[in-house]
């Protein structure tokens, strides 16, 4: 991809940008570290702060705006995105390195995502409720929370936000978006399409920060009551903070966190399918997600043809420059890619390492053969497979954010979807199998949120409820009319027009024999 000059950015508060930063941060392109994206001006946490006092005073002017026409403003998005797809995904890839098709498809994603909830502006139902009494009506309504506060991680720098921040403005609230700022190019694009699309100016800001910045300016932004939802993807260790924090201000937090997404092959499972979807959610994006699979526990009776098969394909696999044609590319940044050094630290002598001749970064001391590119220019990592993997190892209770695949065998349906339970997490799972009995035994047995039949770990669909449970999450869900949940409250009303004071469970109605009613 050719290199073009970088983009100095900065906050934007009320539609009003912050001044510029002396020692900005400097977003590169993974795949070819030298070419720095952007200079990020990063915010103080007096800036966040401030930025949710810009939402709270934007928000009630918008929540007045009629719901069917916030969804003509979502439909308004949608059609810049598609408009402008090819080129945010090329920014996507240059930010993150994901591999173009990747890009493509999740930009699609929030493309699906806004023709969901144009139509939710007309939907946003309430209910009208029978009384137990007479001359009284019951309804409920759905009312927006106020003022979210959302951040995001980078693996999905578009795709993700536009899961939090398309609902929230569509349910009338006012959003302060925190993106990651080693993404910091595709975020700014993605805001531009958002402002162009017709919202006002203070209902979406746009705050890059430091981590630690950024929980000290929702702690206070918490105190001073200017936020009313906290939306959250990252690790679970950040997540717990979060969660932490929310609690003390009586406040739940939609946590969308990590996983280690377990994948059970069975004895009659099709293999060839089976690696073909192992390949992909084990190793599409370079393992960076957070439904990529974690271990494969494979029936005992096709370990060997599984794991046999697995290894001859990632093998072959392509990998390298994100803009050709190949299986993935860099790891994402250089944090991470050093936090998967540590990961690969866990490997211990009873594991089998497969998929590749080495481990760790790919280089000329290190080469892989048909890499694509330059390896010396990026973040680019050997794919790993660790089979004879223990439940007491590491790799296999916790998330391994990178390139690498655990396999365990397993002889019972039941201890296989007790493995898949042991780490604690709960996101996403899947089965292979050609038995429905089998598919419902594990659906009914495993405590992922999402469950996948023949299909791999990773994917989602802009109206299936996208979430997880345990150390994946506290159970709230994005996507399709649940996530309307995390951004609306429900209000009831009754209305008596009978004239006089009725009181319910002391006023009772009853049946005399010959069916008339009186009052008991």
């Amino acid at each position: 991809m050719t290199a073009t000059a970088p983009l100095d950015l900065s906050s934007v508060i009320a539609g009003k940008p912050l001044p510029a930063a002396e020692r900005p941060y400097s977003s590169t392109n993974p795949a070819r570290t030298a070419d720095v994206v952007a200079r990020v001006s990063l915010a103080e946490p007096a800036d966040l702060v401030a930025a949710c006092r810009a939402a709270r005073a934007a928000q009630t002017g918008w929540a007045r705006v009629p719901a069917p026409i916030r969804g003509q403003v979502v439909a308004n998005i949608g059609e810049l995105v598609a408009a402008n797809k090819e080129a945010l995904a090329r920014s996507v890839t240059r930010d993150i390195g994901k591999p173009l098709a990747e890009a493509r498809g999740e930009v699609q994603e929030i493309i699906d995502t806004c023709e969901f909830f144009r139509g939710e502006g007309r939907r946003l139902y309430g209910q009208t409720v029978p009384s137990e009494m007479p001359d009284k009506q019951l309804y409920t309504f759905r009312n927006p929370v106020g003022v979210a506060a959302v951040i995001t991680a980078g693996n999905f720098p578009v795709a993700v936000p536009a899961w939090y921040i398309v609902p929230a403005l569509l349910a009338g609230n006012a959003v302060v978006w925190k993106p990651a700022e080693y993404a910091a190019a595709c975020a700014w694009d993605l805001y531009q399409l958002f402002v162009r699309a017709g919202i006002p100016h203070g209902v979406l800001n746009l705050v890059y920060a430091g981590g630690e910045d950024t929980f000290t300016g929702l702690e206070g932004a918490l105190t001073e009551g200017l936020v009313d939802k906290v939306g959250f993807t990252g690790s679970s260790a950040v997540g717990a903070r979060i969660g932490e924090l929310c609690g003390r201000h009586l406040q739940t937090p939609c946590l969308e966190l990590g996983g280690k997404n377990p994948m059970v092959v069975t004895e009659d499972a099709d293999l060839d399918l089976a690696v073909e979807g192992a390949l992909f959610s084990g190793f599409g994006t370079a393992g960076q997600r957070c439904t990529s699979l974690g271990t494969a526990i494979v029936h005992e009776s096709v370990h060997d043809r599984f794991v046999d098969r697995l290894a001859e394909a990632t093998a072959a696999a392509p990998i390298g420059d994100p803009t050709a044609d190949v299986l993935y590319g860099p790891m994402i940044s250089e944090r991470f890619a050093e936090r998967y050094e540590g990961y690969l630290g866990w490997i211990r002598d009873h594991h089998r390492v497969l998929g590749s001749t080495a481990t760790g970064r790919v280089s000329a001391a290190a080469p892989r053969g048909g890499f694509v590119g330059d390896p010396d220019a990026g973040l680019f990592y050997h794919p790993v497979i660790l089979d004879n993997v223990r439940p007491t190892d590491r790799v296999f209770t916790e998330e391994t954010f990178g390139p690498v695949v655990g396999v365990t065998s397993y002889r019972t349906l039941d201890e296989a979807v007790e493995l898949a339970n042991l780490p604690g997490y709960g996101l996403s799972s899947a089965i292979y199998t050609r038995d429905p009995a089998k598919v419902y035994a594990f659906r009914a047995g495993i405590g992922a949120g999402m469950v996948s039949v023949n299909n791999s770990t990773s994917g989602a669909e802009a109206h299936l409820p996208f979430g997880g449970n345990g150390r994946s999450g506290n159970g709230g869900r994005l996507s399709g009319i649940w996530v309307l949940d995390q951004f609306t409250r429900w209000q009831s009303v009754n209305w008596d027009y009978s004239g006089r004071l009725q009181k319910a469970q002391m006023d009772v109605l009853a049946v005399d024999a010959d069916l008339g009613f009186r009052l008991g």
